[in-house]
C-alpha cells in the first residue's frame, strides 16, 4: 500500500521530497517538536496512528519513540492551506525532545 493519490497531490514538497510535520499535544496545543515526512512517513502514520518521520541525516525512516520509550500516539493528521505543512495531534509520553526536554521549544526563548 501506498499514501492515497489524492493526499499525495496536495503535497507540496521541499527539493529533497519532504514536507515539515509539527506534533502537537493533543487537549493543551503545546507544540512539541518538528520533524519531516515524506509520501512514505505520512502513509506509515496514517495507517499506524504511530508517528513516522523521515530522518534526514541517517536518510531511513524512524517511528517517534521506538528506541526512547517516548512515544507520540496520533490523533488528527491535518494538512494546512497550503499543503506544505503537516500538523499532527499526539498524545506525547514522555520527552518529545532528542534532549530530553518536554518540548523542542523550551530552551531558548527569543522573546517572551
Amino acid at each position: 500500500m501506498s499514501l492515497d493519490p489524492a493526499i499525495s497531490a496536495r503535497l507540496k514538497r521541499n527539493a529533497d521530497g519532504l514536507v515539515p510535520a509539527i506534533a502537537q499535544q493533543r487537549g493543551t496545543g503545546e507544540v512539541l517538536m518538528m520533524a519531516w515526512m515524506d509520501d512514505e512517513a505520512l502513509h506509515r502514520t496514517l495507517t499506524t496512528r504511530r508517528a513516522t518521520y523521515y530522518s534526514r541525516s541517517r536518510q531511513q525512516y524512524w517511528v517517534k519513540g521506538e528506541t526512547s520509550g517516548h512515544t507520540q500516539h496520533v490523533h488528527e493528521v491535518r494538512l494546512d492551506c497550503d499543503g506544505d505543512t503537516i500538523l499532527l495531534v499526539v498524545d506525547q509520553q514522555g520527552a518529545a525532545c532528542h534532549t530530553g526536554d518536554r518540548t523542542c521549544f523550551d530552551a531558548d526563548a527569543l522573546l517572551t
